[in-house]
């Protein structure tokens, strides 16, 4: 199965489409047109129940609406949907999301700043950012995984095993005073340890003290780990002397590995992510436009980096079924053939684009790029072309 196909159409009729036949996704990101007053090129007729055209605002939503609930309705039940945003329209997309998909379902709004210097023209405020608008299908059976590998610094596991493994000190008491021995009982029991030999065990031996989970100030807390855990995974702590406000006391720490080993290759750690991503991070408008140039030409306004779609691809399987039927330039099909090639995975992706119209004298109107769709086309050849996995076109 090629990692990219690509559908020419009205997105509302496409959707339908895919629905009626059956298939569904893990992974929908979109990048609708930013409501900012001009007029978009989705010509729903729109009215109010006066019968009169609906206002700018309520146009936008009433697109949005419908195709919204459509692609509800292709996503499976583990699936998430990213939606990027201005403030145009930031809050009426947040209030429409909370009720196509549920405000139970609600993950996150991110703050993506694509553009560090800020936009320079016109009046106001130098706007930096935009946002990600993310909710589930449903959040109790989500696969999203909100984290990254790339936020890990090898520089936080400055201690090295005998091994070579990479590994920093956590203490195993719970810092947080919310969780102490009344409100997790369970959890407050003694551990016997050696400072000597560092040996950690849940049962007394030779030369080992009796250690009890306490805070700085000496008042009673709770381990983060149970009993049984302690028994199963003793070799991953270890018992030193260390000096509070108290005085001398012994204590027991997690030896956190920064690779986690499992099988063959191990298990990369992974971060959280954060609800504010950088330029530095996920790439500029800058970088967008550089990234679409050298496969077909400076062609396309307002791209969306590589970088954001790759992150977002990370938060899901590596075989994820990804849907954009505001597929723009193609970024978001170009995003998984290079996550594909750069980890291995089975990613697929369908992007929609329908033939709006280029407007004359663009860039793209004299290369023959009639259309967006024709964009769009012409990106995912030439990513097909460059890095691989086929384009099957519908």
């Amino acid at each position: 199965m090629p990692w990219n196909t690509f559908i020419e159409g009205d997105n509302l009729t496409v959707l339908h489409a895919l629905a009626a036949a059956g298939e569904t996704f893990d992974l929908v990101y979109i990048d609708p047109p930013y409501n900012t007053g001009s007029a978009f090129a989705y010509h729903d007729d729109v009215r109010g129940p006066d019968g009169r055209r609906a206002g700018r605002h309520e146009a936008w939503v009433a697109m949005m609406r419908p195709r919204l609930e459509a692609a509800r309705a292709v996503m499976s039940r583990g699936a998430a949907i990213y939606v990027s945003i201005d403030d145009n329209e930031a809050a009426h997309l947040r209030l429409l999301m909370d009720e196509v998909y549920g405000e139970a379902n609600f993950l996150a709004q991110v703050v993506v700043s694509l553009n560090a210097k800020g936009r320079q023209l016109g009046r106001g405020f130098a706007t930096s950012h935009e946002y990600l608008l993310v909710y589930a299908r449903d959040a109790r059976a989500c696969v999203l995984d909100a984290s990254s590998p790339e936020l890990v610094d090898e520089r936080d596991f400055p201690l090295v095993a005998d091994d070579g493994r990479r590994y920093r000190r956590l203490p195993l008491r719970n810092t947080n005073k919310k969780f102490n021995p009344i409100t997790a009982p369970t959890l407050h029991y003694p551990l016997w340890g050696s400072p000597e030999s560092g040996e950690v065990r849940v049962e007394p031996f030779p030369g080992a003290v009796e250690i009890k989970p306490v805070f700085g100030d000496g008042s009673p807390a709770v381990w983060r780990w149970s009993a049984p855990l302690v028994a199963e995974r003793s070799d991953d702590l270890v018992c030193r002397r260390l000096t509070g406000r108290l005085g001398e006391r012994v204590d027991v720490f997690q030896r956190d590995w920064l690779d986690v080993v499992g099988g063959a290759t191990g298990t990369v750690r992974r971060k959280k992510l954060r609800t504010v991503w950088t330029a530095a991070e996920v790439g500029s408008t800058d970088v967008a436009v550089a990234e679409l140039k050298a496969l077909v030409g400076h062609v396309f306004e307002s791209p969306k980096p590589t970088g954001l779609l790759r992150r977002i691809l990370q938060t899901m399987p590596t075989d994820a079924r990804v849907l954009d039927f505001f597929a723009g330039s193609g970024t978001t099909g170009h995003a998984v053939a290079l996550q594909n090639a750069a980890d291995g995975g089975r990613r697929t992706c369908v992007s929609v684009n329908h033939a709006e119209p280029t407007r004359p004298g663009s860039n793209a109107h004299r290369v023959g790029l009639a259309t967006v769709a024709d964009i769009t086309r012409a990106r995912l050849r030439a990513v097909a072309e460059a890095v691989g996995g086929g384009l099957e076109e519908r």
